[in-house]
């Protein structure tokens, strides 16, 4: 055995060692690592088995004897290019399918497959025979149709693994590229190897890829100490960082954009010249005309103007929070911003349906319930008075038969709108159910308040509505009741008051309909003639 050979032969043993103490280093803390690291055992398992094949191959004595080394070494060199591309695009933070692998690995196992049965079609290697000059363990060879089959592929893998790499240094950080410097140079070494080897400028008979790899493996290790390589996955993250729908931006100690998000740059397309270096407070007076409104916690801002391609007014949940590391204190700040437009305005909609009558667009009767509880929790306590009014159409029932149940929807709507008209805003109006309306009023006693009722019933009977050309008369009944409060507020039982109301409403229509009574009586308006209407309404 010469001393070249056996060179050759430390060179291909080393890098078999140093792989084969990566992958136990690698399985052994597996539990620590993201799931990256089982598409890099993988890889590394084939390197291996491909480095200690070269290697006994060298030391072969016999041509069968560098058969079956050959075919040891197609175990593992097949499948390394391919695992190696499937680790980075892992690491890249891409989708890795069942299918995508059975694909990318379909042409190694047919490789193998041809390696092994070669003796019977010479598909791999035409020629395959000690070399007569050099002698063993050297090997003469004439390749195949499958053999440049093999060779495309793999060096496409290889290839594309780097293109993928490459591609990613400008997006990552500079204290994470030395990773992407050791996944650079794992593909590009062995690649120009074997390109070297393939265009024969390489001693004869010998390949120097496995000789080389243990430089890769080195590479490896130094990115494992130094950057946490498996642990922190820069580029994945990074991925993630650019394709959530919420904008991000991250702050250094002196509040200035050191990296934002795509969300952001959708978000606020008006912003103009570059963002990277400027303060927080300038990126915002640009944006909203102020200055930033958050130091930490959570707030809502509404902005005008473009964002995400949209000219309407739109909202946004502003959350800001520190970057911390334990022993270092505060190392920056991170700036979270949702556009919460669409949800406020599902949250609208959704409140308008349960406290707004669907047809009149007034309270309903579950939102004069809870907005009597209200005025009477928030009452000034020198207006003790508190009075409500229980309207409902005369002949409703009537109007529906003669004119229709649309007809009955229009005079619905035709007294809301009247109502509200006269009606303070102060005053508490709402569909009670039906063709029944009620009226909250506090501090008004209730000659007052009747007075405001039958004001009510003169706009309504003085306003009819027309249905298919036809002019129909409406008119109102309504009870009035009052209590006096004392002290704090403490109603427990609102239906208790519009029982009496209800009560003075049956008067009123008992008495011939088209009148206010009271739970004390009729109402009557000549009592407060003399009063300044402003005073009442």
């Amino acid at each position: 055995m010469t001393s070249h050979l056996t060179a050759y032969i430390a060179l291909v043993c080393t890098s078999g060692v140093l792989n084969a103490y990566l992958l136990f280093r690698v399985l052994k803390r597996r539990y620590l690592y993201e799931d990256i690291a089982r598409f890099f055992i993988a890889y590394s398992i084939a390197t291996t088995i491909y480095c200690f094949g070269s290697a006994f191959g060298l030391m072969a004595t016999s041509l069968e004897a560098v058969k079956f080394w050959t075919v040891i070494q197609y175990v593992g060199m097949p499948f390394a290019p391919p695992l190696g591309l499937l680790f980075i695009m892992k690491y890249l933070g891409q989708r890795i399918t069942k299918a995508k692998v059975v694909a990318f690995l379909a042409i190694p196992s047919i490789t193998l497959i041809m390696v092994i049965t070669n003796p019977l079609h010479h598909l791999y290697y035409r020629v395959f025979e000690i070399d007569p000059l050099l002698g063993m363990p050297y090997v003469h060879q004439e390749i195949g149709i499958w053999y440049m089959v093999h060779g495309v592929f793999i060096f496409s893998c290889m290839f594309v693994a780097f293109f993928l790499v490459v591609s990613q240094w400008r997006e990552t950080s500079g204290v994470y590229r030395m990773q992407l410097f050791s996944l650079m140079w794992s593909q590009l070494v062995p690649m120009l190897t074997a390109f070297l080897y393939l265009i024969g400028l390489t001693p004869p008979g010998i390949d120097l890829v496995p000789m080389v790899l243990w430089v890769v493996t080195l590479l490896f290790l130094w990115a494992i100490n130094t950057s946490e390589l498996f642990k922190i996955i820069p580029v994945a993250k990074d991925t993630i960082f650019h394709s959530i729908d919420d904008g991000v931006v991250v702050l250094d100690q002196t509040s200035r954009v050191v990296e934002f998000n795509e969300a952001f740059s959708h978000m606020f397309l008006s912003f103009s010249g570059p963002v990277y270096g400027k303060t927080i407070d300038e990126v915002w007076l640009e944006l909203c005309k102020e200055r930033f409104p958050l130091k930490s916690g959570t707030q809502l801002f509404t902005w005008s103007g473009r964002a995400d391609f949209d000219l309407t007014e739109r909202t946004f949940q502003v959350r800001v929070s520190s970057l911390r590391q334990k022993e270092e204190g505060m190392k920056g700040t991170l700036i979270i911003i949702r556009d919460i437009t669409e949800m406020n305005r599902l949250h609208e909609k959704l409140e308008h349906q349960a406290y707004y009558d669907e047809l009149t667009q007034v309270y309903n009767r579950r939102a004069f319930f809870e907005k009597c509880e209200e005025l009477l929790a928030n009452m000034n306590p020198k207006r003790h008075n508190f009075s409500v009014v229980l309207f409902d159409i005369d002949h409703f029932k009537s109007v529906n038969d003669m004119h229709g149940h649309h007809a009955g929807d229009e005079a619905l709507v035709h007294v809301a709108q009247i109502c509200k008209s006269v009606l303070d805003e102060d005053m508490l109006f709402a569909r009670y159910g039906g063709e029944e309306f009620v009226c909250a009023m506090v501090g008004k006693t209730e000659l007052e308040a009747g007075a405001v009722a039958d004001k009510l019933r003169l706009a309504v009977e003085s306003q009819p509505f027309t249905v298919n050309d036809n002019e129909i008369p409406v008119t109102l009944s309504g009870g009035v009741t009052t209590i006096e409060l004392a002290g704090e507020v403490d109603i427990k039982d609102l239906s208790q008051l519009l029982n009496k109301a209800d009560a003075a409403l049956y008067e009123a229509k008992r008495n011939g309909r088209n009148q206010i009574s009271s739970s004390a009586g009729q109402i009557d308006v000549r009592q407060i003639s003399n009063r300044s209407a402003g005073n009442l309404v």
